[in-house]
């Protein structure tokens, strides 16, 4: 729990920490952020790991010159990329053992089969759509994997997801982390931040329950 409460302490006083980290370790803060971007991204044990957040706020420093924004829009986004693409890595070696064996209640041939119906008919979507959303951009590449989506049709639009996702949230903080009200309620902006981007995982979770509710609802 007291890990969590940190983790939830350094997301929403994130332009605090940010700035301390500029201030104590300079260049090599890049290389913390780039590394916290491809846990977040690429392990799918660390899908708590800050991310539209930690962006907005970059980008409100890369506005003061706290930051350099060239550093920001060229190094990022390759964390991002690579970290999205061994996470499919991963879920195809998953893949591969969870689904040799006997059928399981999860692991089985009928979930793997609609897994690789939903690839196939929306996995270019799910893959760059899913960037923007905390959670799903941990777990649709690894999916991704264990579904067999294969690289080729993979990569581009993990990269398409990546460069959109950490351009879109760096500039949006770049124009308007600095504007007088949302520095001063800057904790109330990366809360907004959040719950918008959960938002649709929210909507989509209900709907589905309520489908799931009516017989013969698809």
């Amino acid at each position: 729990m007291e890990f969590i409460a940190q983790i939830f302490d350094f997301t929403i006083h994130i332009n605090q920490h940010l700035t301390t980290l500029v201030e104590n370790y300079g260049m090599l803060v890049y290389g913390i952020i780039a590394l916290i971007i491809f846990c977040e991204v690429g392990l799918v044990v660390a899908p708590f790991l800050p991310g539209d957040s930690m962006l907005f706020a970059i980008g409100a420093l890369c506005a003061t010159g706290a930051m350099d924004l060239s550093i920001v829009l060229t190094l990022f986004p390759v964390a991002a990329i690579l970290g999205d693409n061994f996470n499919r890595l991963m879920g195809v070696w998953f893949g591969h053992k969870a689904f040799s064996g006997k059928d399981g209640r999860f692991f089985n041939k009928k979930n793997l089969d609609k897994a690789r119906g939903f690839y196939e008919k929306y996995g270019p979507k799910a893959v760059t759509l899913c960037r923007f959303m905390p959670f799903l951009r941990t777990f649709v590449p690894f999916v991704a994997g264990m579904a067999e989506m294969p690289w080729r049709v993979f990569f581009p639009y993990s990269v398409m997801g990546g460069i959109g996702w950490v351009f879109v949230c760096s500039f949006a903080g770049y124009f308007f982390g600095n504007i007088p009200f949302v520095k001063d309620h800057f904790e109330l902006v990366i809360l907004t931040i959040i719950t918008v981007s959960i938002t649709p995982i929210v909507l989509e979770y209900f709907r589905a329950r309520r489908i799931a509710k009516v017989p013969g609802g698809k």
